[in-house]
């Protein structure tokens, strides 16, 4: 039985879909629809036989480009397709080409063209609702193991990551911590890094990780630390280079985002710091040891399911009044428990 995986959301969501395509793979070939972003977190996944880079905002927008990528899929002739992103538009690309059968979560906006409709399961991990899109309903629980994500960088990932690190680090036999300051998300991007990076290169080498719209905020944090002590990874190398770096580091520092995905997908434990969000919504860090940071006493938090580029009240209580100092006493917790264990 040959499988396709529709997944063009956001980078999260892709990491944490490859447990579901681990799964599916155990049973025969499975390919991968996906945005090119999600191309590159998902390149060199031995369970995924191909992928079809999905570029509907610039190569494959419009008719004509949903027309191709309709064609590409019809051409493989797949026995099923999983829904894992469930919009109107991944639901129309699959039923337009002929896939029989169509699985999705039944509260998706495509849900209609579905065949089989599965239950959005509010109270699970996202990791675990994706999973059990494949499994009947009577199956039984999953295994901590069956729900961890996983990724591969190329072991030219890995010499970036080295080379970066070493070059960077005056003392590299120090323990290594990781922020990662960035989010898609306006008011999930907290704004005390900076000082949380002079508390920790008191103890620790620091690596901040992003994209290139954090290689500022990247900058500004190097600015302010002895040299030597911390390096910017932000905007320097790809998506797989970061979570070869994040592997190499003790524990992370991060938004509701994906780096802390990503860390699951590495067995890095993980500082997570929810504002707008909560971890109630299945999205929360997965690695052994994590923790998380929030103010859980708002009464308005959380206040969307994404996170609003401004606070609808308009005082942002949920992400400044966290701050650096209980930030770093959860890092330092995290890490002596791991010492100890």
């Amino acid at each position: 039985m040959t499988s396709l995986v529709v997944q063009t959301s956001f980078l999260g969501d892709v990491v944490l879909t490859t447990p579901l395509i681990a799964e599916l793979a155990r049973r025969g070939p499975v390919d991968v629809l996906t945005s090119p972003e999600g191309a590159a977190i998902l390149s060199g996944n031995p369970h995924i036989r191909q992928i079809i880079d999905y570029d509907r905002r610039r190569r494959d927008c419009g008719i004509a480009g949903f027309s191709r990528t309709v064609g590409r899929i019809r051409r493989e002739n797949y026995d099923i397709a999983y829904l894992a992103q469930g919009s109107l538009r991944s639901a129309l690309l699959v039923a337009f080409s002929g896939v029989k059968k169509r699985i999705g979560f039944n509260t998706s906006e495509g849900s209609r063209l579905y065949t089989d409709r599965v239950e959005y399961r509010a109270d699970r991990h996202h990791a675990e609702r994706l999973w059990w899109l494949a499994m009947p309903r009577d199956a039984p629980p999953p295994s901590r193991d069956s729900l961890t994500p996983s990724v591969f960088p190329s072991a030219r990932d890995h010499s970036e990551a080295e080379a970066l690190l070493r070059d960077g680090l005056s003392e590299p036999g120090r323990p290594l911590i990781a922020i990662a300051p960035g989010s898609a998300w306006g008011t999930k991007r907290w704004p005390f890094y900076p000082e949380l990076a002079v508390k920790v290169a008191t103890r620790f080498n620091v690596v901040v990780i992003g994209g290139s719209a954090e290689a500022g905020i990247g900058e500004s944090i190097l600015a302010q630390l002895p040299r030597g002590r911390a390096v910017n990874a932000a905007g320097r190398i790809g998506i797989l280079g970061s979570a070869a770096v994040i592997a190499r580091a003790a524990a992370l520092v991060s938004n509701d985002s994906a780096p802390q995905h990503l860390a699951s997908a590495t067995g890095t434990r993980t500082v997570s710091i929810f504002g707008p969000t909560i971890p109630g919504f299945g999205f929360g860090p997965l690695a052994p040891l994590s923790v998380v940071a929030g103010r859980d006493e708002l009464t308005c938090r959380p206040c969307d399911r994404h996170g609003p580029q401004r606070c609808p009240l308009g005082h942002w209580r949920c992400m400044r009044e966290v701050t650096s100092e209980a930030v770093f006493d959860l890092l330092t917790l995290t890490l002596s428990y791991r010492a100890s264990a």
